[in-house]
């Protein structure tokens, strides 16, 4: 089968490996398409230690099922399918209480660390887990299924500050995971929405998709209510981002942290603790797949306004590259491995 490898840190070819066969517990899915998430983009350089080549990235993806393993109940050959990134053992404390991202014995497809090594879905064929499933509702396009994990990742982050009718909110960075927090939190019932980002085509993107009002942060004067706004959410991970989310909010606010993209930041201790700011940490999806699936056929999440190219895997390490050097305003790419 024809897969996109990561043979060196940021290099990448396109090689041939045996197609797989499904374990037990497993399934073999014809993959449709499959997103670059930016940890993918971030990691390709090996510096978070979670993209170790050789290896095949991808967790993004949607596709039918083609070969059930050993043990499958529930589902069968030509099944529309995506599923979840997490892979958990649904056994330990943490899963047992449904928090399945917590997982001790957790995995991520298509990643490669020194705990594990999982090759994922920039391929024509992927080997998934039958429990990290979700079946694709009829009516709904693969490539809108292909959103199912990073949708599925803002509503975790967005059910995880419990937002209150009408209450106001600021997003700090309006990327993908971004604009698709803003539209969770308007569904979730927020009255204002403040966008904050350094790219004024994505911020009026955020304007047609539920924000209230957008910011450049660093050329605009950012307004926000008197007091300021019941809860932030923090969208890029970085020092200056998580210092403005947490001095926007009101006295007894409360911040979604979303964005990882640096192990350690500066943080405002003092001001924390004097105004009794909640943090509240946010990581990867615990059972919002079969949420986000709903929320888009519905049509109360958007995600076609958020694919920017869709490409062979021939194109990868051009966009890659691309969307690396940030210069475009990219957002979501999708391969199409098949095509």
């Amino acid at each position: 089968m024809k897969v996109l490898e990561l043979i060196a840190p940021s290099q990448f070819v396109v090689s041939e490996k045996p197609k797989p066969s499904p374990g037990n517990s497993e399934v073999l899915i014809k993959v449709s398409f499959c997103g670059i998430c930016g940890s993918d983009v971030h990691g390709m350089d090996n510096s978070s230690g979670r993209r170790i080549p050789p290896m095949v990235m991808g967790h993004e993806a949607s596709g039918v099922i083609a070969e059930l393993g050993e043990g499958v109940e529930g589902w069968a050959v030509e099944d529309r399918v995506s599923f979840d990134s997490m892979v958990f053992c649904g056994e330990c404390d943490f899963c047992e209480r449904g928090e399945t991202n917590l997982c001790d014995e957790r995995q991520v497809m298509g990643v490669s660390c020194d705990e594990f090594k999982r090759d994922g879905a920039f391929a024509e064929w992927v080997i998934v887990p039958a429990r990290i499933l979700e079946r694709i509702p009829e009516g709904l396009s693969f490539e809108e299924a292909a959103f199912t994990e990073p949708l599925a990742v803002a509503l975790h982050a967005v059910n995880l500050v419990k937002v209150n009718p009408g209450e106001s909110a600021l997003v700090v960075g309006s990327g993908l995971i971004g604009l698709l927090v803003i539209q969770a939190l308007k569904r979730a019932g927020c009255g204002e929405i403040i966008a904050v980002d350094l790219d004024r085509g994505r911020l009026e993107l955020a304007m047609k998709l539920g924000a209230t009002s957008a910011f450049h942060s660093l050329e605009d004067e950012i307004v926000l209510p008197e007091g300021g706004v019941d809860l932030s959410m923090e969208v890029v991970g970085a020092g200056p981002t998580l210092d403005l989310a947490i001095k926007s909010l009101r006295k007894g606010g409360r911040v979604g942290l979303v964005g990882n993209v640096v192990p350690e930041v500066k943080f405002p201790l003092q001001y924390v603790v004097t105004r009794e700011i909640s943090l509240i940490g946010s990581c990867a999806a615990a059972g919002e797949c079969t949420e986000a699936l709903e929320a888009i056929a519905s049509g109360e999440i958007q995600v076609k306004p958020l694919t920017s190219a869709t490409v062979p895997l021939e194109e990868g390490a051009d966009y890659f590259a691309r969307l690396r050097e940030g210069k475009e305003g990219l957002l979501k790419v999708l391969f199409q491995p098949h095509a």
